[in-house]
């Protein structure tokens, strides 16, 4: 119907167009004219009505979005304004290569500002921002600031009165608290300055064990003739790693305390190297703070030259002591059996365990390791400072500059620091990304002791922790294995930290890779990747290895019993 209706349509246009064009003359000239421009309407009615309109297939993945809207725009206004639409076409260019040299302009502020804080890690942050005009970098420690607040709170006063010890932390408590207070406030000396968190997020009696074995090692009076000592080195047989030389020197701690003898250590053959300067060469001193004062350490060593002080036993050595005795001799039981109201946080193969027959062991050398590494040293701090700033600078300095965009200070002037900044905020931790994950991977030679998984396992149990955190996204990594370094790029989804040194391949015992490592790396990148893991807010390990052992113990008496651990150990506990 609609075909024949155009038809009949067509013929009556015709017939009234003949008549018109006979009106207008009857010449050849005019006749060729109206020939010509009826078959010119005939052929456009056709394509116009009689058939369907032309469609051109599109590929739409040719084109990126931006393009095909540029594409688009420019195809509706071309018949009608040319000049706009290349004028929008350029605006467009334009606008993406401005975009480009903003984002190579920011890049270029944050490599700058990364560039400026990477002088601060052979220096004081004060020293540096008083030659420069950089914002102060969240993720470094004044270390010699801490140093000396610490140092203060590690000794008695010039008057011989007890540390300042209170609720107070760090400078507000140093420069702000009355003397008369802290003297006469007895109750607040249960608060050691290196505990966090509180009581019940850490181990039962922290405080007060932390307390009572920091005033057995520190007496008023070391001339005391009734004081006795106990001098040991550190283990340094082959094949004893950082951890077995803590769990030694905490079972010598215990032998101590219960023989009222104070321990000084001796030869630690791991700060034997050039990194440790002067009499921190060769001490525990290097990386940490000393186990006792300086005036008790000298009358000790005086004791060991004079024979009738090993004769009536004021003073003795690590081998006057089997090593029983020193390895699974009886913990301190003046505190009676804190262990056994360990809280169960602690899971392995879904489960959590309630108790174990090492129960007292695992709290007192989470105690003694505490004790030994309650202040890190200047050394250890700069150490720290370079590992964050290695992994976390970049992200810091994008952060800052972001936050000081439209706040930028006058160039010329100096900003002091305010009293809230100076003395409250002065004890906040350096930023890292969180929530952090620390995971550490044992493999390698540490078959020949417990059953080892590979890293998928350790991987599983971050899984499980992101399904109940979603928010967790990021790994400090500590491994001695490549292959495990390698699997990372698998888990595109994780961002991964780790320290930047070499590691082994294969099946090579610990002993000869850190012998390839050479004593100062092998010792200082270890330590800090234990510290890094106890500031982290959640732990993978196996409870099977030493190493993990110790770090679940000094997360647990630094705030961190609460944030629980997640052991691959399906066989054991440690």
């Amino acid at each position: 119907m609609e075909g024949s209706n155009g038809h009949s349509s067509s013929k009556s246009l015709e017939r009234v167009l003949s008549r018109k064009a006979m009106q207008a003359g009857s010449s050849a000239p005019c006749k060729i004219w109206v020939t010509g421009f009826l078959c010119g309407v005939c052929i456009m009615y056709l394509f116009g009505v009689a058939l369907p309109p032309l469609r051109v297939p599109q590929n739409r993945s040719v084109y990126t979005p931006l393009r095909r809207a540029i594409l688009w725009n420019f195809t509706l206004t071309e018949h009608y304004d040319g000049a706009a639409a290349t004028d929008a076409l350029a605006s467009a260019q334009e606008n993406i290569e401005e975009q480009k040299r903003n984002k190579h302009t920011t890049e270029a502020r944050i490599a700058q500002l990364y560039n400026a804080w990477s002088t601060l890690l052979n220096t004081t942050s004060d020293e540096v921002l008083k030659r420069s005009e950089a914002p102060p970098p969240p993720h470094l420690d004044d270390c010699r600031l801490n140093v000396e607040i610490n140092k203060r709170l590690d000794s008695y006063g010039d008057n011989g009165t007890f540390p300042q010890w209170t609720l107070w932390k760090g400078s507000l408590g140093l420069e702000l608290l009355n003397q008369k207070y802290s003297e006469n406030g007895d109750q607040y000396r249960q608060y050691p300055p290196w505990i966090v968190g509180s009581d019940e997020e850490n181990y039962p009696l922290t405080r007060l064990v932390q307390r009572d074995i920091w005033m057995h090692q520190h007496p008023s009076n070391c001339s005391d003739p009734s004081l006795r000592f106990l001098v040991a080195d550190w283990e340094r047989l082959p094949g004893f790693g950082i951890g077995a030389q803590l769990a030694g020197m905490a079972g010598l701690l215990a032998i101590a305390i219960k023989e009222k003898r104070i321990l000084v250590t001796k030869y630690y053959n791991r700060a034997d190297h050039n990194g440790c300067h002067g009499a921190s060469r060769a001490s525990w001193s290097c990386y940490f703070f000393v186990e006792t004062s300086s005036d008790c350490r000298k009358r000790a060593f005086e004791l060991m030259q004079s024979k009738a002080s090993w004769a009536d036993g004021s003073v003795k050595v690590k081998e006057n002591y089997t090593s029983k005795q020193i390895w699974v001799g009886h913990i301190p039981r003046m505190w009676g059996e804190p262990w056994k109201y360990l809280q169960p946080t602690t899971e392995i193969n879904g489960r959590l365990i309630m108790s174990h027959r090492k129960m007292d062991r695992r709290w007192w050398i989470a105690q003694a390791t505490r004790y030994l590494m309650r202040f890190p040293t200047e050394y250890m701090c700069g150490l720290l400072n370079v590992a964050r700033h290695s992994a976390f600078g970049l992200e810091a300095a994008k952060l800052v500059l972001e936050s000081i965009q439209n706040d930028t200070p006058k160039v010329g002037t100096t900003r002091t620091k305010s009293d809230i900044e100076r003395l409250v905020w002065s004890d906040h931790k350096p930023y890292i990304p969180r929530p952090l994950l620390s995971m550490h991977v044992r493999m390698g030679d540490k078959a020949c002791e417990m059953a080892v998984v590979g890293f998928e396992e350790y991987m599983e149990l971050a899984g499980n922790l992101r399904r109940r955190f979603p928010s967790l996204k990021n790994i400090w990594l500590s491994t001695e294995m490549q292959e495990v370094i390698d699997k990372t790029k698998i888990y595109s989804d994780w961002n991964f930290y780790f320290t930047n040194v070499a590691r082994q391949g294969g099946n090579m015992t610990m002993a000869l890779y850190e012998a390839s490592l050479g004593r100062e790396t092998s010792t200082n990148y270890p330590l800090v990747n234990f510290m890094m893991a106890t500031e982290a807010d959640f732990f993978i390990g196996a409870l099977g290895s030493t190493w993990c052992y110790l770090i679940d113990g000094m997360r647990n008496t630094g705030g961190k019993v609460m944030s629980g651990y997640l052991s691959v150990n399906k066989d054991r506990f440690w």
